[in-house]
């Protein structure tokens, strides 16, 4: 749900806060900078058994496997069992996994998420069950590898731009209201020319369009002849962000955080993207590719993608 989102906020600092000690309630000691407000409780329920005012969810907990006992998971406020405001999501290392703005229990506003070294992974508006805005996506090494724009209603509108992970441009396209339109230009990752296609609502001109060959090899997928179909996401992977997005771009982790699926998806299902391979060692032997919902072949598995 192409993440399914978050952008940066900026928190006042309070050097301390002052507690009020509230009869049949648990006193907020401290927190970090922009969440609780003097007065606050921590992980209150009220009469009606409703949560209430700032709740910190730690270990252990069945479906967040990696955590110690006693570690925080995430925080933020609800208010009437809601989720309400800025809420944080942490790593087993400690560091922030992302920060999701929430009105009335739904995702809306800015939003971040972040890799488990601390750099950015995606930014972006959510609004309530969709992207809006600018969106931007990043590369595990920092380097740019989305940038789109999204109209009101979700769909993708304007210039789209994807990136190698080298920091060349990889593909611009011009989208009116989700469909290709003019021309689309890709590029191998040295920068040589791979694609010039002609779109004409999202249909594209076989007859003005050519692929230049031959592929690359840092960029070459070894190709077989019927490719299977793209596979379901597993029950026990879980989003790098809160929400999986239905339709829109996920990075997937199993059940031991390794990356197992990252890109586009479509219906719920991988459509153009990556899925990660691993041994009974945990060592990472195959990275497969999909296209468009099908097998496209197996990647070149890069230093980076060991780590």
């Amino acid at each position: 749900m192409p993440g399914a989102n978050l952008c940066d906020v900026m928190l006042s600092v309070r050097p301390f806060l002052l507690v009020l000690l509230l009869a049949g309630t648990t006193p907020v000691l401290a927190y970090r900078q922009g969440g609780a407000v003097p007065g606050d409780t921590l992980n209150k329920v009220d009469e009606q058994g409703r949560k209430q005012g700032w709740w910190r969810v730690e270990a252990p907990k069945a479906d967040k496997p990696g955590y110690t006992d006693g570690q925080l998971i995430e925080e933020g406020r609800y208010a009437n069992s809601k989720r309400v405001g800025l809420w944080r999501s942490y790593w087993p290392s400690g560091k922030v996994k992302a920060e999701v703005a929430y009105e009335m229990g739904r995702p809306k506003g800015n939003y971040t998420t972040y890799y488990p070294d601390g750099k950015v992974e995606e930014k972006g508006t959510w609004d309530l069950d969709r992207n809006t805005g600018k969106f931007q996506r990043w590369h595990a090494n920092g380097q740019l590898a989305q940038d789109f724009t999204f109209n009101q209603y979700g769909v993708r509108d304007g210039v789209q731009r994807y990136y190698h992970e080298n920091g060349q441009l990889e593909v611009e396209v011009t989208v009116k209201n989700g469909q290709e339109e003019g021309t689309l230009k890709r590029y191998y990752a040295n920068g040589d020319v791979q694609q010039v296609a002609q779109f004409n609502g999202g249909d594209i001109n076989e007859a003005a369009s050519k692929y230049v060959k031959p592929v690359h090899k840092e960029t070459a997928v070894i190709a077989e002849p019927v490719g299977k179909a793209a596979p379901a996401v597993a029950a026990e992977e879980k989003p790098n962000s809160n929400v999986f997005k239905e339709n829109g771009y996920n990075t997937l982790y199993d059940k031991q955080l390794r990356l197992s699926k990252v890109g586009d998806f479509r219906n719920g299902r991988l459509w153009n993207g990556k899925v990660y391979k691993y041994d009974k060692d945990g060592k990472l032997v195959r990275i497969e590719m999909y296209l468009e919902g099908h097998f496209a072949g197996n990647g070149v598995i890069t230093d980076e993608d060991k780590h």
